[in-house]
């Protein structure tokens, strides 16, 4: 956070028996929509026919609008032509099965009610189409991955900085995640503090940082850390832009998993980072200094 400072100060009797189990299955699935509901902010019109797997995990939407695609979720800011957050579990067991070809077709997302940036707001803009939920966290599943390419999951990034640290923290993070065995990842563009600009005729904003936040839930030893980086070239080690999930929320206005933990386990896995437990790669930072930052 202080380093962001320092650089930018979510029938018959078989037939009623039938018709008990039909009536059950509906109450059930009204139960359904009612918790998804609940935790989403989202109506029985909303969703539609879509079923979309229930997430304790999503922080809570300020937009109002929640889209749930198979590997990820996300809030769509109107206003900013993108994501204010996207949340994805990140799983040892996925990581480890054959990968999929990444295939870069990116595409409007229909899925958008007010319709989301086009591949023509990016052309000839200078700045790369910077994934929020990284292609190779969904490689597991074809469908998946493409849908990290809909523009909904996509932001204006500075090309050094989305080819550079952004590509670490990427990287070591899939890395935790097989190590730890399961994280919870949020990220999102800061659209609090006002934009460097605007690009496309749809006026996508240009954010000045993004941020992480990931929380290893699952272990033994529950844990949170949280990134945020300015949207320019870093030659500073990623470790200077650890902070606190508390300290994310109150720089973005974002309220980060509300159903998933209660009073305590927020005061502590939220107001406090420990950089020891999050083992950092010497050798990934230098690779950056010398040749992701260059490309």
């Amino acid at each position: 956070m202080a380093k962001f400072q320092s650089h930018h100060s979510k029938q018959s009797a078989a037939t009623s028996g039938m018709v008990v189990k039909v009536g059950i299955f509906g109450a059930l699935i009204a139960g359904l929509f009612f918790v998804f509901n609940k935790f989403t902010g989202k109506s029985e019109a909303d969703v539609s026919d879509q079923f979309a797997p229930l997430a304790m995990y999503y922080p809570k939407s300020s937009s109002g609008e929640i889209v749930v695609h198979k590997g990820f979720a996300l809030s769509y800011d109107e206003a900013h032509e993108q994501a204010e957050w996207t949340a994805h579990e990140l799983t040892r067991e996925n990581l480890n099965k054959e990968w999929n070809q990444r295939v870069d077709n990116f595409l409007p997302d229909n899925a958008v009610r007010t319709g989301s940036a086009t591949p023509n707001d990016y052309r000839g803009s200078g700045y790369d189409r910077g994934h929020l939920v990284p292609a190779a966290d969904m490689a597991w599943d074809a469908t998946a991955m493409e849908e990290t390419f809909l523009l909904s999951n996509i932001s204006p990034q500075s090309g050094n900085f989305n080819k550079g640290i952004w590509r670490e923290l990427e990287e070591l993070t899939r890395t935790w995640a097989k190590k730890f065995g399961h994280l919870y990842v949020i990220t999102g563009p800061v659209l609090s503090v006002e934009p460097k600009g605007s690009i496309g005729e749809n006026e996508v904003s240009i954010p000045v940082a993004y941020y992480k936040v990931l929380l290893d839930y699952k272990s033994s030893s529950p844990k949170g850390i949280a990134f945020v980086i300015p949207n320019e070239v870093s030659y500073e080690p990623l470790f200077d832009y650890c902070t606190s999930i508390d300290e994310v929320e109150d720089l973005t206005g974002l309220e980060f998993f509300p159903d998933l933990l209660n009073n305590s386990e927020e005061a502590i896995l939220e107001a406090n980072f420990n950089k020891d437990l999050w083992p950092f790669n010497k050798k990934k930072y230098e690779i950056r200094i010398n040749s992701w930052n260059k490309q």
